[in-house]
C-alpha cells in the first residue's frame, strides 16, 4: 500500500479564511489526504494567504518563505499558496515568489487534491491571470443564485449527501418559500482543524459596496448569500463536533438575504440558529452601519443565545472623509446608533476599525474622528494607517498625506484607543457576565480563560476567571459559567465565578 499523502494548512488573515481552510481540509480528507497540524510534518504545506493590506501581504509572503525553508531540513516537499493574495495576484505572485511551488486561485479549490498531487509529483500547475470576479455574476442580486452555481465561492462547499431524514418539525417554519431544506441534515464539506468550542460559519461571500479604499470585491466577487438550510445544517454539524459558539462571517452580514428575495432574512435565521441543540451562543460580525435596521437591532439585543454584539464598520466619522471613502454617516448619526443599541441592551458590546490619514483628511477631520471615538464607548478599536491598494479608487486620489503625518495620527489615535477601551473595560466592573470557557491552564495561578458576549475571538480581549473562584468546579473548554467582573487588565476583564450560578 502506498504511503498516505500528508498536508498541513497554514491560515493567515480573518475568520473567513479559517472557514475556507476547513473547506479545503474537507476536500483533501475526502480524497485520502492525511491532515497534519505542523507544516514540518507534511509532504505539502498549503498557506492560505491574506491579501487585504500591505502588512497582511508581507505576513503571507513571510509564511510562504518560512514553509519553503522546511524543504531543506524537514519532510516538506512542496509549498503552495492559496487564499486571497494568491487569487488577487495569481501569475504575478508566482513569478515574484519562485519559492512557492504553486499559486492556486479560488477556481482551483474544487480540484485541490489533483492540483497538490500534480505539484507533489514534480509537475507544475500554471498560475491564473487575475480577473475582476465581480464580473462573473449578474449585476442584479436577485439573478445571482442560479448563476452562482458555476462560480467558485470558497466556504460555500456543497454539503455531502444526507445521512438521516430530517423530521418535519425540525424544518424552520418561517423561512421564505423554497428556501427550507428538502431533505435531512447533511455533513458540510468541511473538516475542523482545531478543537476550539468556537467556530465561524459563512453567511455569504463577496461584497457589493464600492468603498474607495478596498480591493476585496475585485477578488472576492459580488455578494452571494448562502441558503439558510446550508447555514443551519453546518451549524448543527458543528454542534455535533462540540462547538458551543458560532460566529457568522462574511464581507457584509447586513446584506444577507438580499439576493434570496428577503433583506430581513437574517432576522428570521438568527432565532433558528440559536435554537440548535448544543449551541450556546450565536455571534454576528461585520455589520455595516448604513445598513443597520430596527428589526435587526431588536433581534440582536433580545434573542436568547444571540450575543448583543455589534461589530460595526465605521472606518471614520468625518463626513467629508466618509464621502471620499464612498461611505455614509457622520459622528452624530453613529453615536445615535450606538445609543439606540444600548437603550435596548445596556451591556451590548461594540467594536470598530478606523482608517487614519486617508487622502484629503484634514486636521479638523481627524479631530472629528477623535470626538467620535472619545464618546462612542467602544469595547475594542482597531486603527490602521492609510496606504494605497492596487486597483482601488483611492489610490488615484490627489492630496495624499505625507507618511510622517499618517504615522503620527496612527500613533496618536492608537494611544487614545488603548486608553478608551481600558476605560470601557473598567465600566464593566460589577457586571455579571455569561462566560464561555476556552482554556484552562494547569498552573493554578493562571486561572481560567474565556470570553463574554461582548468579546469576539482574538480581537476583543478576554475574561480571566480567578483560580480561587473556579477551584473545584471542574471547568473545561466549552463550559458556560456566570461570573462577576471584579477587575481589569487593559481590555481584559478579571472575574469571579458565581458558584451558585455555574452554568451549563
Amino acid at each position: 500500500m502506498p504511503e498516505r499523502r500528508t498536508v498541513a494548512l497554514v491560515t493567515l488573515g480573518c475568520a473567513r479564511n479559517e472557514v475556507d481552510s476547513e473547506e479545503l481540509a474537507g476536500r483533501l480528507a475526502a480524497d485520502g489526504w492525511e491532515l497534519v497540524e505542523n507544516a514540518q510534518d507534511a509532504d505539502v504545506a498549503v498557506v492560505n494567504t491574506c491579501g487585504f493590506v500591505e502588512a497582511a501581504k508581507k505576513d503571507s509572503v513571510d509564511a510562504l518563505l518560512e514553509a519553503n525553508d522546511l524543504k531543506d531540513h524537514g519532510k516538506t516537499q512542496a509549498v503552495v499558496a492559496v487564499g486571497c493574495m494568491a487569487e488577487r495576484y495569481g501569475k504575478e505572485l508566482a513569478d515574484a515568489l519562485p519559492e512557492a511551488d504553486g499559486v492556486l486561485g479560488f477556481d482551483d479549490y474544487a480540484d485541490i487534491s489533483d492540483r497538490l498531487q500534480t505539484i507533489l509529483s514534480g509537475g507544475s500547475v500554471e498560475a491564473h491571470t487575475p480577473r475582476d470576479r465581480r464580473k462573473l455574476l449578474p449585476l442584479s442580486p436577485v439573478e445571482r443564485q442560479k448563476a452562482a452555481a458555476g462560480v467558485a465561492l470558497p466556504g460555500h462547499g456543497a454539503p455531502e449527501a444526507p445521512e438521516v431524514p430530517q423530521a418535519p418539525e425540525n424544518v424552520p417554519s418561517d423561512l421564505p418559500e423554497g428556501l427550507a431544506p428538502a431533505s435531512g441534515p447533511r455533513a458540510p464539506l468541511r473538516r475542523r482543524l482545531d478543537t476550539s468550542p468556537v467556530a465561524s460559519v459563512k453567511l455569504a461571500s463577496g461584497c457589493d459596496r464600492r468603498c474607495s479604499f478596498c480591493a476585496i470585491p475585485s477578488f472576492r466577487g459580488s455578494f452571494v448569500s448562502r441558503r439558510p438550510s446550508d447555514v443551519l445544517g453546518e451549524t448543527r454539524w458543528l454542534a455535533e463536533q462540540g462547538v458551543k459558539e458560532i460566529m457568522l462571517v462574511s464581507e457584509n452580514n447586513t446584506s444577507y438575504g438580499k439576493d434570496l428575495g428577503d433583506i430581513r432574512l437574517l432576522e428570521t435565521l438568527l432565532p433558528e440558529l440559536a435554537s440548535v441543540d448544543g449551541i450556546e451562543r450565536v455571534r454576528v460580525s461585520y455589520l455595516q452601519p448604513a445598513e443597520m435596521r430596527p428589526g435587526l437591532i431588536d433581534v440582536l439585543t433580545s434573542t436568547e443565545k444571540v450575543a448583543p454584539y455589534f461589530d460595526l464598520s465605521f472606518q471614520h466619522s468625518a463626513p467629508d472623509v466618509l464621502r471620499a471613502m464612498r461611505r455614509f454617516g457622520d459622528t452624530d448619526r453613529f453615536l445615535e446608533l450606538l445609543e439606540t443599541i444600548r437603550s435596548k441592551a445596556p451591556q451590548a458590546g461594540a467594536r470598530s476599525n478606523f482608517i487614519v490619514g486617508f487622502p484629503g483628511e484634514t486636521e479638523a477631520d481627524f479631530a472629528e474622528l477623535e470626538r467620535f471615538v472619545t464618546h462612542a464607548r467602544l469595547d475594542a478599536i482597531g486603527v490602521f494607517g492609510y496606504s494605497d491598494e492596487d486597483g482601488t479608487e483611492a489610490a488615484t486620489y490627489e492630496h495624499k498625506l505625507d507618511q510622517e503625518v499618517v504615522d503620527e495620527r496612527l500613533a496618536h489615535l492608537s494611544r487614545l484607543a488603548e486608553e478608551l477601551t481600558a476605560q470601557r473595560a473598567e465600566e464593566r466592573i460589577g457586571e455579571t457576565l455569561e462566560v464561555l470557557v476556552e482554556s484552562v491552564d494547569s498552573a493554578e495561578d493562571e486561572g481560567v480563560i474565556g470570553r463574554a458576549a461582548h468579546q469576539a475571538p482574538e480581537t476583543d480581549g478576554q475574561v480571566v476567571i480567578t483560580a480561587e473562584s473556579a477551584a473545584g468546579l471542574g471547568l473545561a473548554p466549552g463550559r458556560m459559567v456566570m461570573a462577576k467582573v471584579v477587575g481589569t487588565e487593559g481590555v481584559d476583564l478579571v472575574a469571579e465565578c458565581l458558584f451558585e450560578e455555574a452554568g451549563r
